[in-house]
């Protein structure tokens, strides 16, 4: 019996053994592949793939910008090395395999744009020497019609020819070098005939336009060579073939992973069933284990409810705190409102005190006039009193002409209904910023707002220069409210960037294209440390001192543009000033009206 009961321990035990070692050889299928490194090795190409992007944005923007001052070149090799350095480390032994070839592709691509900005300087040196032989070559002919009035009418040939010939390289472009190569040849034949004048400087100095035209048709060509070199490199498809590659192999091991978590899941269902045949004790944790799961469930549903809650009130408490942020910048204001509202509540005092002071003598005249009126009515006037109460009426309005009082009145009461429409008009702005409508979507003039904005913020841009340069854009669909806060904080932020004379806040409004607007709030300020620039849009990070900024302006606009749909881009140089770009859709998303119509709705 004893022999029997060893057997049967060891084969229950063998069988426990063996079991257990199925469960554990099935758990560990389930964990097969490491999913946050090839997670992260996909957000690494999506951001070598927007490098990319971007090159081919700047590459764009190259060469669509012929004048004299350049804006310096982005440099972008040292965050691409960064990117494939940390794939390379990341990546697994497939992926790494291909990351030399993006290295090398990147590098070509750096390279090219390097050539292109090298030739683009080529083009712009050309063209302004073009334009200095065509000055030349015009000056020549001015001076040849002073020596020989015959040849006026000929040197007013050159000069029209010339000025065609400006016209035209000024047009040219990479896109259409070689349709503008093909119609300059007219235009320099013309420019030849016209300068065949007996005149030597006029002669040399047509063919000094020539050959200069002639250079930078030339030198045109060759930056659009090197454009296509850098617009249609293959590293952009390589880096997308890399990523669908990866997102195969991810989804492959997925479902890989996913069918051995089936035969786990059965194998454990089986397993649970042959232990709870064999003990009551599983079968009475089972019950156990229900009624903690009934419980759980409770408790659950309490804490689901209670989340609910608590998100209600912190959607609340965000419109309170972005409505708070709205007046403490408003706060900032008022001094400077208040001496906005003073100045033409001045020129309306100064008017009444002045119209008052005027009333005697109309007071005066009127009591003559009434006098008269009574003397004229009376059945037997006497002809001395009417005399002497005529000439006093006479000399009084008399004194009156003299002295203007009536111009002076109409005068008076223009200015102070003047003062009065300036202080309406702050008064309906501060009301516009101040209110409070989240809920509120509607179609909103953006170069309206920018002007309301800068009215408002008059008192802090006291002593900075503002260029106002509004296109013509059309209306959006948006919170009104919000997107001129918005445009506050980013204006009231560009002032307090200014800290030397000779501050300029340049705002600009554009069409980006058939479906979005930009805003361009420009200053030539201290600009941001590339160190903190990632950090700008943070909740409560500030370089201001403490009591001068929450650190929540920049924070609550990039959240309202991006309910709105749009983003935000930040372009910065310490010393030279920074540049905040806001885009915004005509229609914003379904989500901003619905989230606005279910705000009215629990109103």
């Amino acid at each position: 019996m004893t022999l029997t009961g060893s057997r049967r321990s060891a084969l229950l035990g063998g069988i426990a053994i063996a079991l257990l070692g199925t469960l554990v050889f099935l758990f560990v299928r389930t964990a097969g592949f490491d999913a946050r490194r090839d997670s992260d090795s996909a957000n690494l190409l999506r951001e070598l793939r927007a490098l990319d992007l971007r090159l081919d944005g700047d590459a764009g923007r190259l060469t669509n910008d012929y004048s004299a001052a350049q804006p310096p070149a982005i440099d972008r090799s040292a965050v691409i090395a960064r990117v494939l350095r940390e794939l390379e480390q990341r990546a697994g032994p497939e992926l790494s395999q291909k990351v030399p070839g993006l290295r090398e592709g990147m590098d070509q691509k750096l390279a090219a744009l390097r050539a292109l900005r090298t030739e683009h300087g080529n083009s712009v040196a050309a063209l302004q020497v073009a334009e200095e032989a065509i000055s030349r070559l015009s000056t020549e002919a001015a001076t040849a019609r002073r020596k020989n009035p015959s040849l006026a009418q000929a040197s007013f040939a050159i000069e029209a020819q010339a000025e065609a010939l400006r016209f035209r390289l000024r047009d040219a472009g990479v896109d259409t070098h070689s349709e503008d190569a093909r119609t300059l040849d007219p235009v320099l034949l013309k420019l030849r005939a016209a300068t065949a004048l007996p005149d030597a400087s006029v002669v040399s100095a047509g063919a000094g336009a020539d050959a200069a035209a002639r250079s930078f048709v030339a030198a045109l060509a060759r930056e659009a060579d090197a454009s296509r070199k850098v617009l249609f490199h293959s590293i952009g498809s390589r880096i997308e073939l890399t990523a669908n590659q990866l997102s195969r192999t991810v989804d492959m091991q997925l479902d890989d992973q996913q069918r051995w978590r089936t035969y786990l899941f059965f194998y454990a269902a089986a397993l649970l069933v042959i232990v709870g045949y064999l003990g009551t004790r599983v079968v009475a944790g089972q019950a156990l284990l229900r009624s903690a799961n009934e419980g759980l469930e409770k408790r659950v549903g309490e804490r689901t409810s209670e989340l609910s809650t608590a998100l209600v009130r912190l959607k609340e408490s965000e419109a309170q705190l972005v409505q708070s942020e709205k007046m403490s910048s408003l706060g900032q204001m008022v001094a400077g409102v208040a001496h906005e509202i003073n100045t033409p509540l001045a020129y309306v005092k100064n008017s009444l005190w002045s119209v008052r002071s005027r009333m005697p003598d109309l007071r005066d005249a009127l009591a003559h006039a009434e006098r008269l009126k009574v003397i004229l009515q009376s059945e037997s006037p006497d002809a001395k009193d009417l005399e002497e109460t005529f000439s006093a009426l006479t000399v009084r309005l008399g004194q009156l002409k003299a002295h203007h009082v009536m111009e002076d009145l109409d005068s008076l009461t223009k200015d102070g209904v003047h003062g009065i429409e300036q202080i309406s008009e702050l008064v309906t702005n501060l009301k516009n910023f101040s209110r409070v409508d989240r809920s509120r979507v509607a179609s909103f003039n953006v170069n309206e707002g920018v002007q309301a904005t800068l009215l408002i913020a008059r008192a802090q841009l006291r002593n900075v220069t503002i260029d106002k340069r509004l296109g013509e854009i059309p209306s959006i669909t948006c919170s009104p409210s919000q997107v001129n806060q918005v445009l506050l904080n980013l204006v009231t932020n560009a002032a307090q960037a200014l800290d030397k004379p000779g501050g300029r806040i340049t705002v600009s409004t554009r069409r980006v294209d058939a479906g979005a607007i930009a805003i361009d709030v420009e200053d030539n300020g201290r600009g941001i440390d590339p160190a903190i620039l990632p950090k700008i849009f943070d909740p409560f990070f500030t370089t201001k001192e403490v009591g001068k900024g929450t650190g929540l302006g920049l924070s609550i606009a990039y959240k309202i543009v991006q309910q709105h749909g749009g983003h935000i881009d930040v372009r910065s140089e310490v010393g030279s000033g920074s540049t905040f770009c806001v885009t915004l859709p005509l229609v914003p998303p379904a989500d901003l009206e619905k989230a606005a119509n279910d705000e009215k709705a629990g109103a």
